[in-house]
């Protein structure tokens, strides 16, 4: 009897090599051996995306879409973490302005290259104007109150929230994010996954 691993095997091996990797760091090595550092991170995060969607796959849907935003948040914030540890006190805006570069690339680059893409391939399609309201309106609440609010508070010099805020904006924003995800749930949203799959 013949033994098949049940994952593609680069998606096991990657993470080992990208531990590995840190050894040569740690020994002060660098040139060109920081560029297949950087491949063997980039590798490394395509795998756990891949053993996300895995997940994803097996619980099912709504689930398996916020296991993958779940997988996506955690890669994108220890990325931005580690940069700011890295960098020291020139990356204290890093944060923001990496939420705010990804917010404009969705809005307009991703939902521009789907709707170019879904034109040319459909000639013509739906458009489900009660789940974009909720996600658009969920999107612009929580927007405002963590890049656009921030520069009228007047408690602590800067444009930054004191402890006490940053708990109410965190919890209003997980409040959101959650009345979001009841929302695309419901069968009035049009947000609904089909059993193929798709979204209808």
């Amino acid at each position: 009897m013949k033994f098949t691993f049940p994952l593609p095997l680069w998606t096991v091996l990657v993470p080992v090599v990208a531990w590995l990797s840190y050894v040569g760091l740690l020994l002060g090595w660098d040139g060109a051996y920081l560029l297949a550092v950087a491949i063997v991170l980039m590798a490394s995060v395509l795998a756990a995306v891949y053993h996300a969607e895995v997940v994803a796959h097996r619980v099912g849907e709504p689930f398996g879409t916020l296991v993958l935003a779940l997988a996506v948040t955690i890669i994108e914030v220890s990325l931005i973490v580690s940069l700011m540890l890295a960098g020291g006190p020139d990356t204290t805006a890093l944060a923001r302005d990496t939420v705010f570069a990804a917010v404009m690339i969705i809005l307009t680059g991703i939902v521009g290259l789907c709707l170019l893409a879904g034109g040319v391939h459909h000639r013509e399609q739906m458009f489900g104007q009660q789940g974009v309201t909720a996600a658009l309106t969920t999107l612009t609440a929580i927007l405002v109150l963590t890049l656009i609010l921030p520069n009228y508070t007047t408690s602590i010099a800067g444009p930054v929230y004191n402890y006490l805020q940053l708990g109410f904006i965190s919890t209003v924003s997980l409040v959101l994010y959650g009345t979001f995800i009841l929302v695309a749930d419901s069968p009035a949203s049009g947000l609904l996954f089909a059993p193929d799959g798709f979204r209808r």
